[in-house]
């Protein structure tokens, strides 16, 4: 599978790069800023902006998939919607059918109609990143489009770690063990990412992976 990937420079976009390249996928990796990224592998570098309407078509074309580990968190949540909605519009016109969305764990329920991001708990630094992807969610959901996509979700909590493989799959609830604990590696995060674009087991849905 032929795959391009914004935001390579982050902790998802390293992790779903060296995932893929595992399986011997090709990847694209793109960054607004490249000079901070050092290849890997076989992977091709380009500088490119999700953001950027005019130059997208011809930044994805040709490829099987786009992969967008964007945060948002440093050009304001209105921004990151604003991508979802560029690829909605020129990735038919590039003939690029699939999506696969490094979403949030903000817009989660942990209660009937009570997200994360809305609870007095939520770490305040995170939380214009966390609007901005549930902004993304909601374009995707609206849509009316040809795209195939899916948002995936992480748990609460993501960080270093080993490379499991395993993980569980869950819905708009924030998934938790049984000590209430909600977390996941990055690694097995990508584990999961780089599954859904094999598998396209949930087309058209946001899911969450968790320990």
């Amino acid at each position: 599978m032929k795959l391009f990937l914004f935001g390579v420079t982050g902790n998802a976009g390293q992790a779903i790069l060296q995932e893929a390249l595992s399986r011997g996928h090709s990847v694209t990796a793109a960054a607004r800023q490249t000079g901070f990224f050092h290849p890997v592998g076989k992977a091709s570098v380009v500088t490119a902006d999700v953001l950027d309407a005019a130059t997208l078509k011809d930044s994805i074309k040709g490829h099987d998939a786009v992969v967008v580990a964007i945060s948002g968190r440093k050009s304001g949540h209105d921004t990151v919607a604003r991508a979802a909605t560029n690829l909605l519009a020129t990735m038919p016109e590039a003939g690029v059918s699939r999506l696969l969305w490094v979403g949030g764990a903000g817009s989660l329920e942990v209660a009937p109609g009570l997200r994360l991001v809305d609870t007095p708990q939520f770490p305040a630094i995170y939380k214009e990143e966390a609007l901005g992807q549930a902004a993304a969610l909601q374009t995707l959901r609206a849509g009316k489009t040809s795209v195939n996509w899916t948002y995936v979700s992480p748990p609460a909590m993501i960080g270093v770690g080993g490379r499991t493989g395993k993980y569980r799959v869950g819905g708009d609830q924030l998934l938790v063990d049984g000590n209430g604990v909600s977390t996941i590696t990055w690694i097995d995060y990508a584990v999961a990412v780089v599954d859904e674009l094999e598998k396209n087991a949930h087309p058209q849905a946001r899911i969450t992976v968790a320990y």
